[in-house]
Protein backbone atom coordinates (compact mmCIF):
# COMPACT_ATOMS: atom_id res chain seq x y z
CA UNK A 1 0.00 0.00 0.00
CA UNK A 2 1.50 3.25 -0.78
CA UNK A 3 0.49 7.12 0.17
CA UNK A 4 0.30 5.98 4.05
CA UNK A 5 0.71 8.57 6.82
CA UNK A 6 3.99 8.18 8.45
CA UNK A 7 2.50 8.64 11.79
CA UNK A 8 0.11 6.15 12.96
CA UNK A 9 -2.28 8.57 14.20
CA UNK A 10 -2.44 11.02 11.01
CA UNK A 11 -5.13 12.14 9.45
CA UNK A 12 -6.02 9.30 6.71
CA UNK A 13 -6.15 11.38 2.84
CA UNK A 14 -5.31 8.35 0.53
CA UNK A 15 -8.21 6.72 0.72
CA UNK A 16 -8.74 2.87 1.29
CA UNK A 17 -5.04 1.77 0.93
CA UNK A 18 -4.29 3.59 3.64
CA UNK A 19 -6.34 1.70 6.37
CA UNK A 20 -3.25 -0.19 7.88
CA UNK A 21 -3.68 -2.38 10.62
CA UNK A 22 -0.77 0.08 12.30
CA UNK A 23 -3.29 2.91 11.99
CA UNK A 24 -6.29 1.42 12.76
CA UNK A 25 -4.55 0.33 16.31
CA UNK A 26 -3.72 3.52 16.75
CA UNK A 27 -7.45 5.15 16.88
CA UNK A 28 -9.05 2.06 19.06
CA UNK A 29 -6.34 2.41 21.35
CA UNK A 30 -7.36 6.45 21.77
CA UNK A 31 -10.85 6.12 21.23
CA UNK A 32 -11.16 2.74 23.43
CA UNK A 33 -8.69 3.58 26.72
CA UNK A 34 -7.09 0.25 25.37
CA UNK A 35 -3.23 -0.02 25.51
CA UNK A 36 -2.47 -2.77 24.81
CA UNK A 37 -4.66 -3.40 21.48
CA UNK A 38 -3.17 -4.44 18.10
CA UNK A 39 -5.02 -4.97 15.05
CA UNK A 40 -2.77 -7.43 12.83
CA UNK A 41 -5.17 -7.96 9.48
CA UNK A 42 -7.78 -5.75 7.55
CA UNK A 43 -10.16 -7.36 5.34
CA UNK A 44 -12.05 -4.64 3.79
CA UNK A 45 -15.66 -5.00 2.01
CA UNK A 46 -17.78 -2.12 0.10
CA UNK A 47 -21.28 -1.22 2.02
CA UNK A 48 -24.06 0.82 1.48
CA UNK A 49 -25.41 2.72 -0.97
CA UNK A 50 -24.68 6.37 -0.81
CA UNK A 51 -23.39 8.09 -3.80
CA UNK A 52 -21.69 10.70 -2.50
CA UNK A 53 -18.70 8.98 -0.26
CA UNK A 54 -16.97 5.46 -0.40
CA UNK A 55 -17.71 3.50 2.69
CA UNK A 56 -16.30 -0.32 3.24
CA UNK A 57 -16.98 -2.24 6.34
CA UNK A 58 -12.96 -3.19 7.54
CA UNK A 59 -13.02 -6.36 9.16
CA UNK A 60 -10.36 -6.84 12.14
CA UNK A 61 -7.63 -9.15 13.55
CA UNK A 62 -6.39 -8.87 16.44
CA UNK A 63 -2.67 -9.93 17.58
CA UNK A 64 -3.30 -11.96 20.50
CA UNK A 65 -7.03 -12.02 20.60
CA UNK A 66 -9.59 -9.23 20.63
CA UNK A 67 -9.95 -7.21 23.83
CA UNK A 68 -12.98 -6.87 25.49
CA UNK A 69 -14.71 -4.03 24.44
CA UNK A 70 -12.84 -3.67 21.09
CA UNK A 71 -14.89 -4.44 18.10
CA UNK A 72 -14.87 -7.02 15.45
CA UNK A 73 -15.82 -4.49 12.43
CA UNK A 74 -15.68 -0.78 12.16
CA UNK A 75 -17.12 1.20 9.58
CA UNK A 76 -14.84 3.60 7.35
CA UNK A 77 -16.50 6.55 5.38
CA UNK A 78 -13.90 8.37 2.87
CA UNK A 79 -13.95 10.82 0.15
CA UNK A 80 -16.10 9.33 -3.35
CA UNK A 81 -13.64 7.73 -5.48
CA UNK A 82 -15.40 9.08 -8.24
CA UNK A 83 -14.50 12.99 -9.19
CA UNK A 84 -17.64 14.24 -10.00
CA UNK A 85 -19.06 12.79 -6.74
CA UNK A 86 -15.97 13.80 -5.05
CA UNK A 87 -16.06 17.38 -6.53
CA UNK A 88 -19.76 18.12 -5.51
CA UNK A 89 -19.15 16.77 -1.79
CA UNK A 90 -16.21 18.79 -1.29
CA UNK A 91 -18.07 22.27 -3.18
CA UNK A 92 -21.24 21.65 -1.19
CA UNK A 93 -19.25 21.56 2.00
CA UNK A 94 -21.51 17.81 2.57
CA UNK A 95 -17.65 16.59 3.57
CA UNK A 96 -17.35 18.99 6.38
CA UNK A 97 -20.71 18.65 7.89
CA UNK A 98 -20.83 14.92 8.53
CA UNK A 99 -17.48 15.48 10.13
CA UNK A 100 -18.16 18.12 12.22
CA UNK A 101 -21.93 16.58 13.12
CA UNK A 102 -20.14 14.08 14.71
CA UNK A 103 -17.27 15.84 16.44
CA UNK A 104 -19.73 18.87 18.12
CA UNK A 105 -23.53 17.63 18.07
CA UNK A 106 -23.66 13.82 17.95
CA UNK A 107 -22.40 13.83 21.65
CA UNK A 108 -25.28 16.37 23.09
CA UNK A 109 -27.78 14.74 20.86
CA UNK A 110 -30.89 12.30 21.71
CA UNK A 111 -30.73 10.65 17.74
CA UNK A 112 -29.49 7.61 18.02
CA UNK A 113 -26.03 7.27 15.63
CA UNK A 114 -23.48 5.24 15.30
CA UNK A 115 -20.45 5.54 17.83
CA UNK A 116 -17.41 7.41 15.75
CA UNK A 117 -13.90 6.55 17.08
CA UNK A 118 -12.45 8.75 14.79
CA UNK A 119 -13.67 12.01 12.69
CA UNK A 120 -10.47 13.99 10.78
CA UNK A 121 -11.32 16.54 7.48
CA UNK A 122 -8.70 18.60 5.81
CA UNK A 123 -10.93 21.17 5.21
CA UNK A 124 -8.86 23.05 1.98
CA UNK A 125 -8.91 19.53 -0.05
CA UNK A 126 -11.79 17.87 1.27
CA UNK A 127 -10.04 15.20 2.50
CA UNK A 128 -11.69 13.57 5.19
CA UNK A 129 -12.01 10.31 7.64
CA UNK A 130 -14.38 8.70 9.68
CA UNK A 131 -14.24 5.40 11.50
CA UNK A 132 -17.32 4.50 12.71
CA UNK A 133 -19.40 1.95 14.87
CA UNK A 134 -20.54 -0.95 12.64
CA UNK A 135 -24.17 -1.02 14.30
CA UNK A 136 -24.38 -4.84 13.89
CA UNK A 137 -26.68 -6.57 13.39
CA UNK A 138 -28.59 -4.12 11.88
CA UNK A 139 -30.83 -3.45 8.53
CA UNK A 140 -30.51 -1.04 6.37
CA UNK A 141 -33.83 0.39 4.62
CA UNK A 142 -34.71 0.44 1.20
CA UNK A 143 -35.85 3.22 -0.64
CA UNK A 144 -36.68 1.43 -3.36
CA UNK A 145 -39.06 -1.04 -1.36
CA UNK A 146 -40.50 1.57 0.91
CA UNK A 147 -40.91 0.78 5.00
CA UNK A 148 -44.06 -0.56 6.65
CA UNK A 149 -46.75 2.13 9.38
CA UNK A 150 -44.47 0.93 12.41
CA UNK A 151 -41.10 1.17 10.89
CA UNK A 152 -42.45 4.68 10.04
CA UNK A 153 -43.32 5.15 13.60
CA UNK A 154 -39.81 4.39 15.17
CA UNK A 155 -38.30 7.33 12.73
CA UNK A 156 -40.43 9.76 13.71
CA UNK A 157 -39.58 9.26 17.18
CA UNK A 158 -35.91 9.78 16.21
CA UNK A 159 -36.50 12.22 14.21
CA UNK A 160 -38.75 13.97 17.61
CA UNK A 161 -34.85 13.14 18.79
CA UNK A 162 -33.11 15.25 16.82
CA UNK A 163 -35.83 18.10 16.41
CA UNK A 164 -36.43 18.77 19.96
CA UNK A 165 -33.17 19.90 21.95
CA UNK A 166 -32.50 22.52 19.60
CA UNK A 167 -36.20 23.61 18.29
CA UNK A 168 -35.61 27.40 18.07
CA UNK A 169 -32.29 27.51 19.65
CA UNK A 170 -30.70 30.79 18.64
CA UNK A 171 -27.18 29.49 19.22
CA UNK A 172 -27.74 27.20 16.70
CA UNK A 173 -25.18 28.24 14.43
CA UNK A 174 -21.93 27.61 12.71
CA UNK A 175 -20.10 27.94 9.38
CA UNK A 176 -20.68 24.61 8.34
CA UNK A 177 -24.62 24.37 9.30
CA UNK A 178 -26.73 25.86 6.22
CA UNK A 179 -30.41 26.44 5.12
CA UNK A 180 -31.07 23.42 3.02
CA UNK A 181 -32.46 25.46 0.03
CA UNK A 182 -30.68 28.45 0.06
CA UNK A 183 -29.52 29.59 -3.10
CA UNK A 184 -31.75 26.61 -4.92
CA UNK A 185 -33.58 29.06 -6.97
CA UNK A 186 -31.18 29.99 -9.32
CA UNK A 187 -29.81 26.28 -9.79
CA UNK A 188 -32.70 24.44 -10.00
CA UNK A 189 -34.61 25.64 -13.48
CA UNK A 190 -31.51 24.42 -15.35
CA UNK A 191 -31.20 21.35 -13.36
CA UNK A 192 -34.99 20.80 -13.71
CA UNK A 193 -34.05 20.82 -17.59
CA UNK A 194 -30.98 18.84 -17.67
CA UNK A 195 -33.14 16.14 -15.44
CA UNK A 196 -35.90 15.94 -17.92
CA UNK A 197 -33.60 15.41 -20.95
CA UNK A 198 -31.52 12.42 -18.64
CA UNK A 199 -35.01 10.78 -17.68
CA UNK A 200 -36.99 11.48 -20.74
CA UNK A 201 -39.14 8.32 -21.10
CA UNK A 202 -39.19 7.55 -17.57
CA UNK A 203 -41.85 9.59 -15.49
CA UNK A 204 -45.20 10.84 -16.24
CA UNK A 205 -47.25 14.11 -16.40
CA UNK A 206 -47.41 14.11 -12.80
CA UNK A 207 -43.78 14.21 -12.34
CA UNK A 208 -43.84 17.28 -14.92
CA UNK A 209 -46.74 18.95 -13.40
CA UNK A 210 -45.13 18.82 -9.59
CA UNK A 211 -41.00 20.15 -11.04
CA UNK A 212 -43.08 22.61 -12.95
CA UNK A 213 -44.64 23.85 -9.89
CA UNK A 214 -41.38 23.37 -7.96
CA UNK A 215 -39.59 25.70 -10.35
CA UNK A 216 -42.40 28.02 -10.12
CA UNK A 217 -42.31 28.30 -6.59
CA UNK A 218 -38.68 27.79 -6.19
CA UNK A 219 -38.01 31.73 -4.95
CA UNK A 220 -40.07 31.22 -2.27
CA UNK A 221 -39.00 27.81 -1.37
CA UNK A 222 -35.67 29.38 -1.23
CA UNK A 223 -35.98 31.83 1.21
CA UNK A 224 -34.59 31.18 5.06
CA UNK A 225 -37.11 30.34 7.97
CA UNK A 226 -37.54 32.58 10.71
CA UNK A 227 -34.48 31.29 13.09
CA UNK A 228 -37.33 31.07 16.28
CA UNK A 229 -39.47 27.80 14.15
CA UNK A 230 -35.68 26.48 12.99
CA UNK A 231 -34.22 23.73 14.57
CA UNK A 232 -31.32 21.59 13.32
CA UNK A 233 -32.76 18.94 10.60
CA UNK A 234 -31.22 16.18 8.68
CA UNK A 235 -32.07 16.86 5.31
CA UNK A 236 -31.88 13.38 3.63
CA UNK A 237 -33.56 11.20 6.29
CA UNK A 238 -34.89 8.39 4.01
CA UNK A 239 -35.04 5.03 4.41
CA UNK A 240 -31.60 4.24 2.71
CA UNK A 241 -29.75 6.54 5.80
CA UNK A 242 -31.57 4.37 8.10
CA UNK A 243 -30.34 1.21 10.26
CA UNK A 244 -32.72 -0.91 11.41
CA UNK A 245 -32.51 -3.51 14.46
CA UNK A 246 -33.52 -7.29 13.53
CA UNK A 247 -34.86 -10.45 15.12
CA UNK A 248 -31.19 -11.24 16.42
CA UNK A 249 -30.92 -7.92 17.72
CA UNK A 250 -29.16 -4.64 17.45
CA UNK A 251 -30.88 -0.81 18.46
CA UNK A 252 -34.08 -0.45 17.23
CA UNK A 253 -32.82 2.57 14.93
CA UNK A 254 -29.98 4.07 13.92
CA UNK A 255 -29.40 7.57 12.04
CA UNK A 256 -26.62 7.54 9.57
CA UNK A 257 -25.64 9.92 6.70
CA UNK A 258 -25.34 13.44 8.28
CA UNK A 259 -23.92 14.76 5.06
CA UNK A 260 -26.54 17.28 4.51
CA UNK A 261 -27.33 18.38 8.32
CA UNK A 262 -28.30 22.07 8.57
CA UNK A 263 -30.81 24.40 10.32
CA UNK A 264 -34.19 24.50 8.99
CA UNK A 265 -37.89 23.23 9.64
CA UNK A 266 -38.66 19.92 11.46
CA UNK A 267 -41.56 19.52 9.49
CA UNK A 268 -39.77 19.51 6.06
CA UNK A 269 -37.37 16.60 7.66
CA UNK A 270 -40.90 15.05 8.35
CA UNK A 271 -42.86 15.49 4.77
CA UNK A 272 -39.37 14.20 3.37
CA UNK A 273 -39.09 11.10 5.29
CA UNK A 274 -43.29 9.62 5.11
CA UNK A 275 -42.90 11.10 0.90
CA UNK A 276 -40.37 9.01 -0.11
CA UNK A 277 -41.12 5.99 2.46
CA UNK A 278 -44.17 5.11 2.43
CA UNK A 279 -46.27 4.15 -0.68
CA UNK A 280 -48.53 6.26 -1.73
CA UNK A 281 -51.80 4.50 -1.05
CA UNK A 282 -50.56 4.04 2.92
CA UNK A 283 -49.19 7.49 3.40
CA UNK A 284 -52.81 8.69 2.70
CA UNK A 285 -54.37 6.94 4.91
CA UNK A 286 -52.24 7.09 7.73
CA UNK A 287 -50.23 11.12 6.87
CA UNK A 288 -52.52 13.12 8.84
CA UNK A 289 -52.14 10.71 12.53
CA UNK A 290 -48.33 10.46 11.79
CA UNK A 291 -48.01 14.29 11.39
CA UNK A 292 -49.95 14.42 14.74
CA UNK A 293 -47.70 11.86 16.18
CA UNK A 294 -45.12 13.51 15.37
CA UNK A 295 -46.37 17.29 16.79
CA UNK A 296 -47.45 15.12 20.27
CA UNK A 297 -44.15 14.13 20.62
CA UNK A 298 -42.30 17.28 20.00
CA UNK A 299 -44.29 18.86 22.77
CA UNK A 300 -43.79 15.93 25.35
CA UNK A 301 -40.02 16.46 24.79
CA UNK A 302 -40.45 19.79 25.58
CA UNK A 303 -40.67 22.21 22.79
CA UNK A 304 -43.43 25.34 22.91
CA UNK A 305 -45.34 27.06 20.62
CA UNK A 306 -45.95 24.56 18.37
CA UNK A 307 -49.25 24.05 17.37
CA UNK A 308 -51.10 22.14 14.72
CA UNK A 309 -52.11 24.47 11.54
CA UNK A 310 -48.22 26.00 11.87
CA UNK A 311 -46.94 22.26 11.45
CA UNK A 312 -49.78 21.00 8.65
CA UNK A 313 -48.84 24.44 7.04
CA UNK A 314 -44.92 23.67 6.79
CA UNK A 315 -45.38 20.01 6.11
CA UNK A 316 -47.16 20.33 3.09
CA UNK A 317 -44.73 22.76 1.85
CA UNK A 318 -41.66 21.10 3.10
CA UNK A 319 -43.28 18.21 0.40
CA UNK A 320 -41.31 20.17 -2.23
CA UNK A 321 -37.75 19.28 -0.45
CA UNK A 322 -37.78 15.47 -1.45
CA UNK A 323 -38.76 16.74 -5.19
CA UNK A 324 -35.59 19.19 -5.07
CA UNK A 325 -33.29 16.98 -3.69
CA UNK A 326 -34.54 14.12 -6.27
CA UNK A 327 -33.59 16.65 -9.08
CA UNK A 328 -30.27 18.30 -8.17
CA UNK A 329 -28.74 14.91 -6.07
CA UNK A 330 -28.75 12.46 -9.78
CA UNK A 331 -27.32 15.66 -11.79
CA UNK A 332 -24.19 16.55 -9.08
CA UNK A 333 -23.27 12.90 -8.49
CA UNK A 334 -21.99 9.38 -10.57
CA UNK A 335 -24.66 7.50 -12.62
CA UNK A 336 -25.30 4.05 -10.91
CA UNK A 337 -27.95 1.77 -12.13
CA UNK A 338 -29.78 1.72 -8.57
CA UNK A 339 -29.35 5.04 -8.40
CA UNK A 340 -31.28 5.73 -11.35
CA UNK A 341 -34.00 3.76 -10.01
CA UNK A 342 -33.93 5.20 -6.68
CA UNK A 343 -34.35 8.54 -7.82
CA UNK A 344 -37.07 7.47 -9.86
CA UNK A 345 -39.01 5.69 -7.48
CA UNK A 346 -38.45 9.00 -5.49
CA UNK A 347 -39.27 11.35 -8.02
CA UNK A 348 -42.86 9.67 -8.72
CA UNK A 349 -43.37 9.29 -4.61
CA UNK A 350 -42.49 12.90 -4.45
CA UNK A 351 -44.28 14.41 -7.31
CA UNK A 352 -47.28 12.56 -5.46
CA UNK A 353 -46.71 14.07 -1.97
CA UNK A 354 -46.45 17.34 -3.93
CA UNK A 355 -49.80 17.59 -6.00
CA UNK A 356 -51.76 15.59 -3.18
CA UNK A 357 -51.13 18.55 -0.79
CA UNK A 358 -50.46 21.29 -3.09
CA UNK A 359 -47.20 22.22 -1.94
CA UNK A 360 -46.75 25.30 -3.94
CA UNK A 361 -50.12 26.56 -2.37
CA UNK A 362 -49.01 25.91 1.13
CA UNK A 363 -45.70 27.99 0.20
CA UNK A 364 -47.52 30.61 -0.68
CA UNK A 365 -49.55 30.50 2.12
CA UNK A 366 -46.50 30.37 4.52
CA UNK A 367 -44.81 33.20 2.77
CA UNK A 368 -47.85 35.57 3.58
CA UNK A 369 -47.90 34.62 6.75
CA UNK A 370 -44.79 34.76 7.81
CA UNK A 371 -44.54 38.28 5.83
CA UNK A 372 -47.26 39.11 8.52
CA UNK A 373 -45.55 37.75 11.15
CA UNK A 374 -42.30 39.45 10.45
CA UNK A 375 -44.03 42.76 10.19
CA UNK A 376 -46.36 42.27 13.60
CA UNK A 377 -42.69 42.17 15.08
CA UNK A 378 -41.58 45.25 13.75
CA UNK A 379 -44.35 47.64 13.81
Amino acid sequence: MSGVPDMPGALVVNGIESLKPAWISHVLRESLDLPGLEVVDVVATPVGTGQMSDSVRLNLRYGSGRPDGAPASVIAKLPASDPTSRATGTWAGAYEAEVRFYQELAPVLGVRTPFVYRADIDVSSGNFMLLLEDVHPARQGDQLVGCSIAEAELAIGELVRLHAPRWGDPQLSASWLRAPSRGISEALPLLWEAWQTRFEGCFGSDVRAAGDALIASAQAFDRWPPRSRCTLVHNDYRLDNLLFGTAEGGPPITVIDWQSVGIGRGATDLAYFLGAGLLEGVRRDNEERLVRSYLERLTAAGVTGADWDDCWLEYRAGTFAGLAMTITAPMLVQQTQRGDEMFMVMARRHACHVLDLNAAAALAELSELEAWRAGRMTA
